[in-house]
């Protein structure tokens, strides 16, 4: 991969990332308070730094062969976590993502919160929801500029590609000072899908041991087939949602008496009444128990048979690297698991 390629596939992934995080601190700051949403997210950046600067040389000590097995593997899970909420989200399954509609519900909350002085600190809701926000969408900026920079060998670039990203959508914010709903993020989520995805599958066989046809040029292949199978299963799914719609109205006896034909009208439900939902009381999980369950969803995602399917992928190429042809399990293995992954998502 060139300079310019690892430049543009970091710049686009954080670019998604940056905007999520953009929408939650300028909520806070258009309600609450600026300065205390910017302390927030600056000690949030400084923490994200740090990690990267700590952790980003020792991987790179780690063998090749391992840190694609394993940083490929993360990548596929993370690119079919976004292409499958991408490929409903085109098809009409799912609503696509409001940034509108994210940042009204963020000014309710911060509305409705008391004001809090602390460390200094003249909004402590704004500056921790900021903080928070900045952290958690950040972990996967630094998630990426990791896996990129460590298989490619160059951090310096993915680096300056997240910061340039970062910059970008935080000028954007500090000049609309509102929700960034004009950046076509779910275009952006589909086509970084499709790149994560691509990647992954490529490291994470390679690292097992399976040489791919071509080398670096099988990416060119296999991007563009991931992107034109991923709309054919739009298309699908697409129809399966239009016929269920179909499906859902029922037959009306025409008025003329007697009469065997039919029209169909749309199913009348009545109004459902609101009941008073029973105060159960709940537990709440400790510290511990929240620092484990969201490494658990950071990691293995939303759909734990996808990320094991991935698991099993890995291990058969490697158990059969020494074929020539091990490349074709890993691509057989992604073109199942991405439908088989959407077609759970849009059940639940």
């Amino acid at each position: 991969m060139t300079d310019v390629a690892l430049f543009a596939a970091v710049f686009l992934a954080c670019i998604v990332e940056a905007v999520e995080a953009t929408t939650i601190v300028v909520a806070m700051g258009a309600t609450r308070h600026w300065g205390s949403a910017l302390i927030g997210s600056i000690a949030a950046i400084v923490v994200l730094a740090a990690a990267v600067a700590i952790f980003g040389p020792t991987i790179l000590l780690l063998p090749l062969a391992v840190l694609r097995v394993v940083v490929g593997g993360l990548l596929l899970v993370f690119g079919l976590q976004w292409l499958r909420k991408a490929v409903l989200r085109a098809s009409g399954v799912k609503s696509l993502h409001d940034e509108d509609a994210i940042f009204r519900k963020q000014v309710a909350a911060a509305e409705a919160a008391q004001a809090d002085r602390r460390f200094g600190v003249s909004d402590w809701y704004a500056f921790t929801v900021s903080f928070k926000g900045v952290l958690l969408e950040g972990l996967e900026v630094v998630f990426i500029v990791l896996t990129f920079a460590t298989n490619e060998g160059n951090l310096p670039v993915a680096v300056v590609a997240a910061l340039a990203a970062i910059v970008v959508v935080i000028v954007a914010g500090a000049i609309v000072r509102g929700p960034l709903s004009r950046v076509p993020e779910n275009t952006l989520k589909f086509v970084v899908g499709i790149m994560l995805a691509s990647f992954g599958t490529f490291w994470g066989a390679e690292g097992a041991g399976a040489l791919w046809p071509g080398s670096d040029a099988a990416l060119l292949v296999i991007a563009p087939a991931v992107a034109v199978y991923c709309l054919l299963l739009v298309l699908v799914f697409t129809r399966r949602r239009r016929a269920a719609a179909t499906l859902a109205r029922v037959p009306v006896a025409a008025a003329a008496g007697g009469s065997s034909s039919v029209t169909e009208e749309p199913r009348r439900e009545q109004p459902a009444v609101e009941q008073p939902a029973a105060e159960v009381p709940t537990k709440k999980p400790g510290a511990l128990a929240r620092f484990g369950l969201f490494w658990y969803d950071f990691i293995v995602g939303d759909d734990w048979l996808v990320t094991l399917g991935v698991v099993v992928m890995l291990a058969l190429v490697a158990v059969a690297h020494v074929w020539t042809g091990a490349w074709v399990i890993a691509g057989v293995f992604v073109l199942a698991l991405i439908p088989f992954g959407t077609a759970r998502a849009a059940r639940g």
